[in-house]
């Protein structure tokens, strides 16, 4: 059990380094806002998911309750981080900052026309 908590957290800190390359290399901020939203949450639930195993398979005793605690926290992160990405994007599209090449869809767009 130990080796799949490794592989866990190998896994979520080969999530962050792809996200990291990826905000260094991406052209605009769009690119880069999905990228950091990767770092937050694969990154994050690899860790997360590898301490509840620990708690649960590596103690003499199962600490339950931190199981579920962790849990929680990641049950937290997949909700909330996806949707603090799309919420930075819209916002920073309403103040102006566009994409360095022409959209194909514009739904944010379409969204501020409908506004007005």
């Amino acid at each position: 059990m130990i080796y799949a908590i490794y592989v866990l957290i190998g896994l979520s800190v080969l999530f962050a380094l792809a996200g990291v390359v990826g905000m260094l290399r991406f052209p605009d901020s769009f690119c880069r806002m999905q990228s950091s939203t990767n770092i937050s949450t694969f990154g994050v639930l690899g860790v997360i998911l590898g301490g509840v195993l620990w708690s649960i398979f590596v103690f003499d005793t199962p600490d339950w309750a931190m199981a579920v605690k962790l849990l929680v926290m990641g049950v937290f992160y997949i909700i909330t981080s996806p949707i603090a990405g799309h919420a930075i994007a819209k916002a920073a599209y309403k103040k102006g900052v566009r994409p360095e090449k022409e959209m194909v869809c514009d739904k944010y767009g379409e969204d501020l026309e409908n506004a007005d």
